[in-house]
C-alpha cells in the first residue's frame, strides 16, 4: 500500500520510521517531510491548506491511506475533504478535532457529561477575565482557547504573572480565553486509538513541558518524555478510560461527530483520581517518539484499521516491557525566537550508540544539515528501566555536534526521584 504522511516534525519522523517497518508498505510519501523523514519516504511539496491539491496527489499516486500528523490540518478539515473523496484517513474530522482546537468546547463537553476536570470559566474580555481570576484565586491556569503549539498555557502564581499572561492573551483584542482552577498532582498522558466506537489504549507517557531543569521557566512544546508513565498505574488508567475517555468518545458519537484517530488525554492525577487537563487530537510530540520506540505491532495495519472502522478486528497493541526516553535538543532562544541556521553534526555517531535520532526542525543547506525551528532533534533510547534509558539517551546526545543547541539534562527525573 502507498501511504501519504502529512507533517514534517519529530512526531512525523517517528511515524515514518515505524511505518517504513511495515511489510504492507509499498511506498511512503511525506508532505512536507524533513531530511530525517527523507530516509524513509519521498518528500513532496504540497500546500496542505489546498485540499484539492492534496486529493489530486493522492489520486495520481494511488495512495491508499493518508496519515495526518499535526493538529492544524485536522482543525482545518483536511480529513473531511479526503473522506469526501473516498480516501481512508487516520485522523479526526474538523468537528471532532474541536476537542483540541477549542479548549472551551472540551470544557463544555466535560461539564455536560460529568467528566472530571478543573472548574473553569470562558471569557472574552479583560474585565471578565479579572472577575474569573478573582473567583478562582491563585495559582490559576490561563489558556488560549485555540491552537497554541503547546505554549498557550500559563500557570500564574502571582498577580503580576496573571496580568502579564492576560495582557499577552488579549493583545490582539477580542480573544477567547479559558480560565481554570489550579489542580495539584502528577501529570501523565494517556493515548487511546478509536474508530468512533471501539477504543483501545495505546500507551502512556510523561512529558517535560518547562524549558528549564527541575521544571522551571516557560512552557514549551515539550523538552523530552518517557514511556510508560509509572505514575499512571493500571488502576488509574482504568479509571481514566472509564470516567474520562470512554464518556468523551460516546458523547462525540452521540452528537453525530464521532472521533476517529488517536485521542491524547492530558491527565492530572489528583488525590481524588484522574482529571482531564486537555485533549489533543493527534499523537504528542515528543510523546510519539517514545511510543513508536516501544510499539511492537504493525503501525500501517493498525492505523488503516482505525481509518476503515474495524479497530475491533485487531488484537490489543503490543509494547516492549521496558522504557523509552527521548531528549529534545532545541535551538538557543527557544521557546522565544530560536537561533536558525546552526549546523548539526554527529547524528551517525549518536545512532551508533543504539539510540535513534528523530529530526524535527531541520533542513538541508546544500549538503549541510542545519536548524530550522525551535525543537530540532529528539534523541531517543530504550532500555529495561528509566535510569538506564536516560543514561543511554544522554550518551547519544553527547555525540551530537550542535553548538547552537541546548537540552535539559534531567529528562525522566520524576520517575527517578
Amino acid at each position: 500500500m502507498k501511504v501519504l504522511l502529512i507533517g514534517g516534525g519529530g512526531r512525523e519522523h517517528a511515524l515514518a520510521w515505524k511505518l517504513a517497518q511495515s511489510p504492507g508498505l509499498d511506498k511512503l510519501y511525506a508532505a512536507p517531510g524533513n531530511p530525517g523523514i527523507a530516509r524513509h519516504a519521498r518528500c513532496v511539496d504540497l500546500a496542505l491548506t489546498d485540499h484539492a491539491a492534496v486529493i489530486a496527489f493522492v489520486r495520481e499516486h494511488a495512495v491508499g491511506l493518508v496519515v495526518i500528523g499535526p493538529e492544524a490540518p485536522l482543525v482545518d478539515g483536511l480529513g473531511d475533504s479526503l473522506r469526501a473523496a473516498h480516501v481512508p484517513v487516520f485522523g479526526p474530522s474538523r468537528a471532532a478535532a474541536q476537542l483540541e482546537g477549542s479548549k472551551g468546547f472540551t470544557k463544555d463537553l466535560c461539564a455536560r457529561g460529568g467528566i472530571p476536570t478543573a472548574a473553569y470559566a470562558r471569557v472574552r474580555g479583560r474585565a471578565e477575565a479579572d472577575t474569573a481570576v478573582a473567583s478562582f484565586g491563585l495559582p490559576v491556569v490561563l489558556k488560549a482557547d485555540g491552537l497554541a503549539a503547546g505554549k498557550g498555557v500559563t500557570i500564574a502564581t502571582t498577580r503580576a504573572e496573571t496580568d502579564a499572561a492576560l495582557d499577552a492573551l488579549f493583545a490582539d483584542g477580542d480573544a477567547e480565553v479559558v480560565i481554570e482552577a489550579f489542580l495539584s498532582g502528577e501529570e501523565a498522558s494517556l493515548f487511546v486509538l478509536t474508530d468512533g466506537e471501539t477504543l483501545v489504549p495505546f500507551g502512556s507517557a510523561q512529558d517535560h513541558k518547562r524549558v528549564g531543569e527541575g521544571d522551571t521557566g516557560p512552557n514549551t512544546g515539550g523538552m523530552g518524555a518517557y514511556s510508560p508513565a509509572p505514575v499512571l498505574t493500571p488502576e488509574l488508567e482504568c479509571r481514566a478510560l472509564d470516567e474520562i475517555v470512554a464518556p468523551t468518545v460516546r458523547a462525540m458519537a452521540d452528537a453525530g461527530t464521532p472521533f476517529s484517530g488517536v485521542l491524547y488525554a492530558g491527565l492530572m492525577l489528583t488525590p481524588t483520581g484522574p482529571q482531564l487537563i486537555e485533549y489533543n487530537a493527534r499523537f504528542g510530540d515528543p510523546e510519539c517518539q517514545v511510543l513508536m520506540a516501544r510499539f511492537r505491532g504493525d503501525l500501517l495495519e493498525t492505523l488503516l484499521a482505525v481509518a476503515q472502522d474495524r479497530l475491533a478486528e485487531l488484537p490489543p497493541p503490543a509494547f516492549s516491557p521496558g522504557t523509552a526516553l527521548t531528549v529534545v535538543v532545541a535551538a538557543r532562544g527557544y521557546p522565544g525566537t530560536p537561533r536558525a541556521g546552526g549546523q548539526i553534526g554527529g547524528i551517525e555517531p549518536a545512532e551508533a550508540t543504539g539510540a535513534t535520532v528523530f529530526q524535527a526542525g531541520t533542513r538541508l543547506d546544500g549538503d549541510r544539515l542545519v536548524a530550522s525551528g525551535g525543537r530540532v532533534l529528539a534523541v531517543t533510547a530504550t532500555a529495561a528501566d528509566v535510569g538506564t534509558a536516560q543514561a543511554a539517551a544522554y550518551r547519544a546526545v553527547d555525540r551530537i555536534d550542535f553548538p547552537d543547541g541546548f537540552c535539559r539534562r534531567d529528562i525522566g527525573w520524576r520517575a527517578l526521584c
